[in-house]
């Protein structure tokens, strides 16, 4: 985990993140890549109205002041800090980035919505987390101090999450975290507890996975469950695999992972299936 990319408004949300980011990176000795994407009006994000360049300027101009204010803050001291702007959609320019920068973790703030708001308008991190391949870090609060002792990474423990779930154990070893492995029981997808221990006991062999429990959490719904437990047990983050689904199925279907990370008042990483 050497490149940490972190797409910022300037919103004290994104600096939330930043801070939390600068941790991980002082911690790993990682460096960090800091994103804006520039959020023109239409007319001035048309490219052929020659007009439009001088307030195009202003707006880069801005942007490049908010970037040395910001680079100013003592709790990025020592921290290797690279910038750019973008000129496209958030999730966009985060794809480039992570393409072009070979990132291995983006950590950003989020306001966080809910109720049909959500379903037709979503969020810039719900919309970052359903197109990346990489591992995302959603911050809602401020981390004075980012500690993860306990990091419940809940799954299905099906043979697509094992992926993740490599991915998730990478983390909490960068973090020096504990992790809980998390099977939600729910009534229209019940489990006997032996019927649960024995999908776990198949999905961990062979998987060489270290500093681990494994749990099961009786809930009306799996979202419920994963809060619950990840309350029960002091965890500092929650971890899930998310498909990454695009347009309607998204909204007919739902995310676990997605609805989290509006949802959840504590830190989430999904991590791609």
């Amino acid at each position: 985990m050497k490149r940490i990319l972190v797409p910022t408004d300037f919103s004290p949300q994104a600096e939330n993140a930043l801070k939390v980011a600068a941790q991980i990176a002082r911690k790993n000795k990682a460096e960090i890549y800091l994103e804006h994407s520039l959020d023109l009006p239409s007319h001035l994000a048309n490219s052929g109205n020659s007009g439009a360049m001088p307030e195009s300027l202003y707006f880069i101009k801005l942007a490049e002041q908010n970037f040395e204010k910001l680079l100013k803050r003592e709790y990025l001291s020592g921290v290797p800090i690279h910038q750019a702007i973008g000129h496209d959609e958030i999730y966009n320019d985060v794809q480039l980035a992570v393409t072009e920068k070979k990132i291995d973790l983006i950590v950003m703030g989020s306001h966080g919505t809910s109720g049909f708001k959500e379903m037709f308008i979503g969020s810039n991190a719900e919309k970052v987390v359903r197109t990346s391949h990489i591992p995302v870090l959603v911050i809602k609060n401020e981390h004075t101090t980012f500690d993860i002792n306990n990091f419940v990474f809940a799954t299905d423990f099906s043979e697509e999450c094992k992926k993740p779930f490599k991915s998730a154990q990478q983390f909490a070893k960068a973090m020096g975290a504990k992790m809980h492995l998390l099977f939600v029981n729910t009534p229209a997808d019940f489990k006997t507890s032996e019927e649960a221990d024995a999908i776990m006991t198949r999905f961990l062999s062979g998987m060489q996975a270290e500093n681990y429990t494994t749990n099961v959490y009786n809930d009306t719904s799996v979202e419920k469950g994963i809060l619950g437990f990840a309350r029960k047990i002091d965890a500092q983050l929650i971890g899930m695999s998310t498909h990454g689904r695009k347009g309607l199925s998204h909204f007919f279907n739902g995310s676990v992972s997605e609805d989290l990370v509006n949802h959840a008042n504590m830190p989430v990483i999904t991590f791609k299936i």
